[in-house]
């Protein structure tokens, strides 16, 4: 597949994605991504307001600025397809699972430690974990997940099963070895597995020009006989149909790839970086890129504001009834602890 230059952020530029139209059947799509990604970002400062009254313990990091990736990658998947991610996964989590209230009320029960959280509690902000929906969990190994989802796809192709494995990760794992590991195995043995670099532009709070010998990540997949594609986050769209290109790649034809989306993350590494190694315009100029944005603008060229103005009281309901949910559920149970260690007799651990 042939690598694509990313343009570099302009504020006066028109975004390409609004010269053209918006296929018919798109707009139900772009109308639904819209909601999602409102929803992700909407619970993420939630979550971040969580942090500063002192309800979530530990490290918290946000996916806000990255909704598109969240939500089109999981436009591009089945239902049996599985999600490995890195610990900044709040967002993944919820596109998995469809972007459902129930979604929003499991990631902050989680970051709350109650027991109604996606992990029981007992995860927290990087180990997010639901079976049901072939979401694998977040990591905090840097770069550990990558043998991982080798894993998970060597499972399914050698079961005979038409399942895809996406694992995501992000620019600052590309330098561990582990991350090198997963794609010679994904190579050697023609996995179904699909590796997605969230280039968001920082190694916490390093710049890239000074970890990456060169600036295309994708290079790297030509040691191991895989496919890669580089290209930018802005329209969910697009998001959906490059990940989908690669998706049916890799179930059809057993090709695996690595994928390279820049995007741009809003807020600090983590809530105790204050990301002050970055510029108040350097944040703007990325910030006139925003999926979200973008997503709605197209969508008023084609449906009256009122539609799009009753999906945000919607998300706004959503988001305030989930933070109840939070706030009233029961804690973190002990007795949970050894529970979800081990599968337990006459049970399927991949529907636990």
């Amino acid at each position: 597949m042939e690598t694509v230059t990313t343009p570099a952020p302009s504020q006066e530029a028109v975004h390409p994605a609004l010269l053209k139209p918006l296929a018919e059947a798109d707009i139900p799509v772009l109308r639904d991504a819209y909601r999602h990604m409102l929803f992700i970002r909407r619970i993420e400062e939630a979550a971040a307001k969580g942090y500063g009254q002192g309800k979530i313990g530990g490290f918290l990091h946000l996916v806000i600025g990255q909704e598109s990736i969240c939500v089109g990658s999981a436009l591009a998947l089945r239902s049996s397809d599985y999600m490995v991610t890195s610990y900044r996964e709040h967002g993944h989590f919820m596109a998995k699972a469809g972007s459902s209230l129930d979604s929003g009320k499991a990631v902050l029960a989680e970051l709350w430690a109650k027991d109604t959280g996606c992990s029981r509690g007992l995860g927290g902000s990087m180990h997010m974990f639901s079976a049901a929906h072939r979401f694998l969990g977040g990591y905090g190994i840097v770069g550990a997940q990558a043998p991982l989802a080798a894993g998970v796809a060597f499972g399914s192709k050698y079961q005979n099963l038409p399942e895809v494995t996406l694992c995501f990760l992000g620019d600052g794992a590309v330098n561990q070895g582990a991350f090198f590991e997963g794609l010679s195995l994904a190579g050697l043995w023609k996995l179904p597995v699909v590796f997605i670099v969230e280039n968001n532009q920082y190694s916490m709070g390093t710049p890239l020009e000074r970890t990456l010998a060169h600036p295309d990540i994708t290079l790297r997949a030509s040691g191991f006989a895989m496919q890669r594609d580089r290209f930018v986050s802005d329209d969910v769209l697009e998001v959906r149909d490059r990940i989908s290109a690669a998706v049916e790649r890799a179930r059809t034809e057993f090709v695996p790839s690595l994928l390279e989306i820049e995007t741009y993350r809003y807020r600090g590494h983590s809530m105790s970086d204050p990301g002050n190694y970055r510029t108040k315009e350097e944040i703007e100029r990325w910030k006139k890129r925003d999926s979200i944005e973008l997503a709605r603008t197209r969508l008023l060229k084609v449906l009256p504001e009122a539609d799009l103005v009753a999906i945000e009281d919607q998300v706004r309901e959503g988001v305030a009834e989930a933070v109840r949910f939070a706030d009233e559920s029961p804690p973190a149970q002990e007795s949970s602890i050894w529970s979800t260690v081990y599968a337990q007799p006459g049970t399927d651990p991949r529907r636990m």
